[in-house]
């Protein structure tokens, strides 16, 4: 028995404080995606019928190499942070939900480095 009221026994659980700090990065990212994304779509679309010399010299530009880099990083982190919330949000079984951020994690760690390797080796 306690003399808290509801309101009183709630305050202070729950989210531990970092739901906000995961919607406004999502939001953020989701924001720097936008004109990264308009720029590779367009990007791509001047390469079409490219021979691998023309996308070759196109990725060792500086400009191209960094923004190219700068999608695959918001886009991968972008997508961790989404993943990591629905499965929050969705898996109730801790074993699970643990495996599952884990996997998540070296997963998009893995793919983004094998993506970020792959415009340093052609940008270098």
């Amino acid at each position: 028995m306690t003399l808290k009221s509801p309101l009183g026994q709630a305050r202070g659980m729950g989210s531990a404080r970092k739901g906000a700090d995961l919607w406004w990065l999502q939001r953020v990212t989701a924001v720097a995606l936008i004109p990264l994304s308009i720029w590779l779509m367009a990007s791509l679309v001047s390469l079409t019928g490219a021979d691998h010399a023309r996308f070759t010299e196109w990725v060792a530009s500086p400009i191209n190499a960094v923004a190219l880099l700068l999608a695959i990083s918001t886009s991968f982190y972008h997508f961790k942070v989404g993943m990591d919330v629905v499965i929050e949000d969705y898996v109730h079984s801790e074993g699970i939900k643990i495996a599952s951020l884990l996997f998540t994690t070296f997963a998009t760690v893995l793919v983004g480095a094998v993506c970020a390797f792959a415009v340093l080796k052609l940008a270098l």
